[in-house]
């Protein structure tokens, strides 16, 4: 598995995420399992957020990494009505308990609200000072926020970008690239799945002999300083993450992709979900 600089720590460019994770108990066991199966096969940075299932993500990861917390790199998301001086020290420790653990290897704001960016990032100082996170970043902030924070503390910023996403290669990714500050991708597949059935995706995994997933990750990944976070609950499916890192995709396929998939001629609106 090929890696990447992390908040000074070396990362997988393929991760875990656990969006819609531990909302339904009757696959908690499997969501557990699965976690368990992509850290088996070196997909050791786990995403998660107290957002997701209320909480219930954090629950599942918890049960997934008890006993093997040193094999993690743990990240999990403050919301922003929790993003207060105050409110993001209690948030975070509400976040290790359901997480079973004592420490975040990196803690994001989930996106911008009420709170100044410079009170929030206040409360993450404090945190890192005692030790309960050991790097703080953010979400779904367009380069304006960013342009507001001391970026040499701001690790990374987590964004939505796949093939029907690109609206951050016009400055954004730019110009993290050049701040050298990775960008972690959220929804590398796309949203409702239609991505993976478009002819030009078809045809470059047809080309390869790989998945359409695969190519829509190999795709993500063809860019400097990118880390990938596709959620997976199918031992295929992470077998298939696992492998996406590997591929290298041909300037012949990056012109049909590029056809199908225009990339930003202007500025847009950073997207979200």
């Amino acid at each position: 598995m090929r890696r990447i600089e992390l908040a000074g720590m070396q990362v997988p460019m393929i991760g875990q995420g656990t969006w819609r994770m531990g909302e339904d108990e009757r696959q908690r066991s499997r969501e557990v399992a699965a976690l368990r199966e992509g850290l088996d096969l070196g997909l050791s940075l786990i995403d998660t957020a107290e957002m997701y299932g209320e909480g219930g993500a954090e629950r599942v990861v918890g049960e997934a990494i008890a006993g093997r917390r040193d094999e993690v790199f743990l990240v999990s998301k403050v919301y922003p009505h929790n993003a207060s001086r105050e409110g993001v020290q209690a948030a975070c420790e509400r976040s290790l308990k359901r997480l079973g653990c004592e420490r975040l290897d990196l803690y994001l704001l989930h996106w911008s609200g009420r709170y100044p960016l410079a009170e929030t990032v206040e409360g993450f100082e404090r945190l890192r000072e005692q030790g309960k996170i050991g790097a703080w970043g953010v979400s779904n902030l367009d380069l304006d926020d960013l342009l507001e924070l001391d970026q040499a503390a701001c690790r990374t910023n987590q964004v939505l970008y796949n093939l029907e996403a690109r609206g951050i290669e016009y400055d954004l990714l730019p110009w993290q690239q050049r701040a050298g500050m990775p960008l972690m991708a959220y929804c590398p597949l796309g949203q409702a799945g239609t991505l993976l059935h478009e002819p030009a995706v078809l045809e470059v995994a047809q080309r390869h002999g790989v998945t359409p997933a695969q190519v829509a990750l190999a795709w993500v990944l063809r860019q400097e300083g990118v880390i990938a976070i596709p959620k997976a609950v199918g031992s295929a499916h992470l077998r298939d993450n696992a492998a996406a890192a590997s591929i290298t995709l041909t300037a012949d396929d990056l012109a049909l992709l590029d056809a199908a998939f225009p990339p930003p001629r202007r500025k847009q609106e950073l997207q979200m979900v």
